[in-house]
């Protein structure tokens, strides 16, 4: 019996050798992406415009807004656990799980179309074409455009368009890559309109959510505010207009904001912080059913990081060439004008729809104060993912008292997040052992683990609010405005229910 194991052994050892040597002696061909981005103007009156990726409400409204263009842009479903699996099965190993996800997902809306809808593979290859952000960096979000094509080749849909857009480059598309794509400073005007009253709602959603009378009153709210935007989108009206309507919609909640509840900052890697759903374990409903209030990282972040990153980049050049030495730089003067147009466009934006939906407390994020309190920690030209972001609001939490709860969720493994700045992290954290920092890794699996450490940061959290809450002065008669999601004061308190009471006191 012995004998016949190890002559098995040796029989496979040998076939193993043999595997190798005519693997060696096989002629070796460098291997290269086949990439379809033909998309011709006479195709586009049939062919349907597919994304994703943002926020739930936001995708919905910038569906709605870009189809208002005439455009057929469909967002895809919610990225969900099922996606990621498909993703896994399709793609190359080690990569990170937003990757998994948003790749996963596509394919998935694609065995949709072919086994429930009845479409061949020609036909979604020859009608459908996917649109995504891309860029280069320090980290996998460089290749995805390769793992989306690599996936859908083994997934049956080798040559389906994946298209793309330069993330930092704005209406500065090469014309290569726009084909019949229409990115106009049109499109990427109603693109931010949508993702700006998208990010408001959304914050004013996570403001009210946890202190809601009757449960579910602010998520039928937010579905009627949802509609209003649609309709003013498709039928051109004022967005303003609409967005006082939601007004109205939002004030009809009745709600309780005497209730102390621990508040909690998000931040971390875009994807992972920004999703809603499986890819980061319902991170903010799982926080709100443990009795927290979110501080949601809004897309107006991002969009606000791209531009000064952008000035930044040509302050730098400046003084690495010394262009002062060799007279006027038209040229950069042009990318500077565009670049402060740009950002004083969009914050002129956020303010009127901010007015217009009562979100009057909202501060829009100040670029340059968040690089200077980085800056003492992170090499500021140290790009990729979010930069100094993460550092600079732990930061910011911690002087400026604005949350009980700090948590950086990000993919496992993610290069920029957890390689850089949960390293800087940890020398902020040994200059203020008072702050309460959790960095959690989301891995598409492993949910129970990251509930219970999400927990145990807000065990620590609740303490916080209540020993906040308890050294206030609290009047025996609560005046009704306080209940009034408009009356929204400043504090010295981090919780919404003690500088509300700072306010009476």
């Amino acid at each position: 019996m012995s004998g016949t194991h190890n002559f098995d052994c040796n029989n496979m050892v040998s076939q193993i050798k043999s595997d190798n040597l005519n693997f060696l002696n096989k002629q070796v061909t460098q291997w290269r992406e086949v990439i379809n981005k033909k998309f011709t103007h006479d195709q586009k009156p049939h062919t349907t415009i597919l994304f994703g990726g943002m926020t739930i409400l936001q995708d919905k409204l910038v569906s709605v807004a870009l189809q208002s263009l005439g455009e057929r842009y469909v967002c895809l479903p919610n990225a969900d656990f099922e996606a990621f699996q498909i993703g896994k099965a399709y793609g190359n190993k080690a990569q990170c799980n937003p990757t998994y996800f948003t790749v996963g997902n596509l394919i998935k809306y694609l065995q949709n179309l072919r086994d429930k809808d009845g479409l061949s593979t020609k036909e979604i290859i020859d009608n459908y074409i996917y649109v995504t952000s891309g860029g280069c960096g320090p980290c996998r979000f460089g290749m995805y455009l390769t793992e989306y094509r690599k996936a859908l080749r083994d997934a049956g849909f080798e040559g389906f368009r994946v298209m793309n857009f330069e993330h930092d480059k704005g209406v500065f598309q090469s014309a290569e890559e726009q084909s019949a794509l229409d990115f106009t400073p049109k499109f990427f005007i109603t693109l931010t309109k949508a993702i700006v009253i998208g990010d408001l709602l959304n914050i004013l959603g996570y403001k009210l959510r946890p202190y809601e009378i009757k449960k579910g009153s602010v998520d039928q709210a937010l579905k009627k505010c949802e509609e209003i935007v649609a309709q003013a989108f498709i039928q051109k009206r004022s967005l303003i207009k609409a967005l006082y309507k939601c007004k109205k919609e939002l004030s009809l909640i009745k709600l309780d904001r005497t209730i102390q509840k621990p508040k909690v900052l998000i931040t971390g890697e875009f994807w992972a912080a920004l999703t809603e759903g499986d890819g980061n374990y319902n991170l903010h409903r799982f926080l709100e059913s443990q009795g927290a209030e979110c501080v949601p990282q809004p897309l107006i972040n991002r969009l606000m990081l791209s531009l000064w990153e952008a000035k930044d980049e040509l302050e730098q050049v400046h003084i690495l060439e010394n262009r002062s030495a060799k007279g006027i730089d038209f040229s950069a003067l042009k990318s500077r004008f565009l670049i402060f147009v740009g950002k004083w466009a969009l914050i002129a934006h956020i303010k009127l729809y901010s007015k217009a939906l009562g979100l009057h407390d909202y501060e829009i994020p100040n670029m340059e104060k968040l690089a200077k309190l980085a800056q003492e920690y992170y090499p500021m030209q140290s790009r990729g993912g979010e930069a100094h972001l993460e550092v600079a609001h732990l930061l910011e939490s911690i002087k400026e008292n604005i949350a009980h709860l700090v948590i950086s969720v990000k993919p496992f493994g993610c290069m920029p997040s957890s390689s850089v700045s949960d390293g800087i992290q940890s020398l902020v954290l040994s200059h203020f052992p008072e702050a309460n920092f959790l960095s959690v890794e989301t891995s598409g699996e492993g949910a129970v683990n990251f509930y219970s450490r999400v927990q145990m940061a807000l065990f620590k959290a609740k303490q916080l609010a209540q020993e906040e809450f308890k050294s206030l002065k609290i009047p025996d008669k609560i005046p009704p405005k306080i209940n009034k999601y408009t009356y929204q004061p400043k504090g010295k308190s981090a919780g919404s229910a003690a500088v509300l009471m700072e306010s009476i006191s």
